[in-house]
């Protein structure tokens, strides 16, 4: 995997081999942030990964100028890797958290105005993210919130819904709490 875009362009991002997860291919990445390079202003942007995984979609924020970075993955694995890859690329503003994300988001100290989920494709509750994320105080009114789900996955009648990308077998739902 490689960072597509910024000042970190180019550089890999080696995933160990005892990694429990689903990588977001690089085209698929590139075509999310296509998108979200034409919706938003990257200076000074603050951002919540959800299902953090590699923390690759972090990593690319942070490339393009996003200054608070926070990743939330259960797998103590993953977040070993993430903290240890953002001390790597200097993200001092970044950092991830080892939490079940639907505890977080009952209480999360702060908001976003980015928020990324990438959970499980099978997870059982996935039609229920994109509320519980936008009724969750880590969503302010102008919050941009994308889940990445598998193409059996329909999230366009979910409230808020704003637009859906597809980009081989994953799509990207689009939410605003204020559409």
């Amino acid at each position: 995997m490689r960072i597509i875009a910024g000042s970190l362009k180019g550089r890999s991002i080696d995933v160990p081999r005892n990694f429990k997860g689903r990588p977001t291919t690089d085209f698929a990445r590139e075509g999310l942030f296509n998108v979200l390079n034409n919706m938003i202003d990257w200076e000074d942007l603050s951002v919540l990964d959800l299902f953090a995984g590699t923390g690759a979609f972090s990593l690319e924020c942070f490339s393009r100028g996003a200054q608070a970075i926070l990743a939330v993955d259960i797998q103590p694995l993953h977040v070993k890797f993430i903290n240890d890859n953002f001390r790597n690329f200097e993200a001092n503003e970044a950092h991830a958290l080892k939490q079940d994300v639907f505890k977080f988001l009952k209480d999360p100290e702060e908001t976003f105005d980015l928020i990324f989920a990438d959970p499980p494709f099978d997870l059982p509750r996935l039609e229920m993210l994109p509320e519980l994320i936008l009724d969750s105080t880590a969503a302010h009114d102008e919050t941009i919130v994308v889940i990445e789900h598998g193409k059996r996955t329909d999230l366009s009648g979910n409230r808020g819904f704003v637009q859906m990308k597809s980009y081989s077998n994953v799509r990207f739902s689009f939410f605003k709490k204020t559409v």
